[in-house]
């Protein structure tokens, strides 16, 4: 207790500890993961063939789990300042490395990126064991993460001294060892507060919601400001609202809820399942909206591209099925409506290649809004009453 502190009352009930909350360190950290993501848009549109989404795919999902790395390394420091202040910094300069490497990571910048990015990872390991010294079953965990982090790091090196064949199998390697290291290795030793990662999760939501929005304004930049491309501004910015609407409304809500409501393994499990696996799909398919949506506006009058398509209505389609997986692993609910709405998009793929882009991006704000407004109305009472309760 502080000097000049009060004690307690007798028999008063012990004082409830703050919520943690995200940071502005945190917060200024996640500025280079705005830009890694917008190279990421930026290279799968400028050649938007399915190498370059395969391997614009393979990036983020690589970015995405160094970004993860460091949200559940903030939710353990609980803390700014000292040891965590310095690893943050030091991943965010080598972060920043990686992401203006992205535009080449497969080609002439190749050996910066992976050089860059097993920094990255080295630091994050290093900060963790330092901070897992006085916790020996964290020190067992952190142990065990290490042996598929650092490999990864790694083989993302080796793959920009390859090339070929070999780079592919390094880049997809370090893919499947990353993605399966949380499962081979377990979650015993790891503690999660619950507020704050759900924050972190969401705000990186917003993050993706927000370069759909930088996608609008690049695929405008430049073009005579006629009614078809207002029309199809309208029409993108509608999709990004339903978007937003259908994560923020209730179901991250009740989520978060039934997060914080969890405990011991309970706890750490849904992070790893909701968050860390099933927050990825979402990021995906906002990108791949954005390149959809910014091709749309380039060429309204003309049927879109293969891959193009593919973003613009699968990437919506991909975002309502994580979404629905995330509603089911926490609510366990299966939404039947969004569903549809995701197999419809899905269906609208192939007429979108023969269509012109503006009425594509017409249907897909249509197929998006639908289910959101059938459940605005069938559970309005419901929907009002828990959003009552949890906000």
């Amino acid at each position: 207790m502080s000097v000049g502190a009060a004690a307690p009352a007798p028999g008063a009930p012990p004082a409830v500890p703050p919520e943690q909350r995200v940071t502005a360190l945190e917060l200024f950290f996640d500025l280079v993961f705005v830009f890694a993501i917008t190279q990421v848009t930026g290279f799968v549109s400028a050649h938007p063939d399915w190498t370059r989404l395969a391997e614009g795919m393979a990036i983020l999902t690589m970015l995405w789990w160094a970004w993860g790395c460091y949200a559940w390394l903030g939710n353990n420091a609980a803390s700014d300042d000292g040891l965590f202040r310095v690893a943050l910094l030091s991943a965010m300069a080598a972060m920043l490395v990686v992401a203006i490497a992205v535009p080449h990571a497969f080609g002439k910048d190749a050996v910066a990126f992976g050089a860059a990015y097993c920094v990255v990872r080295i630091l994050h390991i290093a900060a963790y064991v330092v901070l897992a010294r006085p916790d020996p079953a964290l020190r067992a965990a952190v142990a065990g993460l290490a042996r598929s982090m650092i490999p990864v790091g790694l083989l993302l090196l080796t793959a920009g001294l390859l090339h070929g064949p070999g780079r592919t199998a390094c880049w997809v390697a370090a893919i499947v060892i990353d993605v399966g290291g949380l499962w081979l290795f377990g979650v015993d030793g790891w503690r999660v507060e619950a507020g704050h990662l759900a924050e972190r999760y969401s705000g990186i939501l917003i993050i993706a919601l927000g370069e759909s929005i930088v996608a609008l304004g690049v695929g405008a930049e430049g073009l005579p400001l006629h009614a078809g491309l207002i029309g199809g501004v309208l029409l993108g910015i509608t999709v990004a609202a339903a978007l937003w609407w259908a994560y923020f409304d209730v179901v991250a809500l009740v989520a978060q809820r039934r997060f914080s409501r969890a405990t011991g393994r309970d706890r750490v499990l849904i992070a790893r399942d909701s968050y860390t696996y099933l927050h990825l799909p979402m990021v995906a398919g906002i990108i791949l909206f954005a390149l959809g949506v910014k091709k749309t506006l380039a060429h309204i009058s003309d049927p879109l591209e293969t891959v193009p398509a593919v973003g613009l209505c699968g990437g919506v389609a991909l975002y309502l099925v994580a979404l629905v997986a995330f509603r089911l692993r926490n609510v366990h609910r299966l939404n039947v409506a969004r569903l549809i709405a995701a197999a419809a998009l899905v269906v609208l793929i192939v007429p979108a290649r023969h269509a012109d882009a503006l009425l594509t991006l017409g249907l897909t704000a249509a197929v998006m809004v639908a289910p959101l407004a059938y459940e605005r109305v069938r559970y309005h009472d419901l929907r009002r009453r828990l959003r009552r309760q949890l906000t």
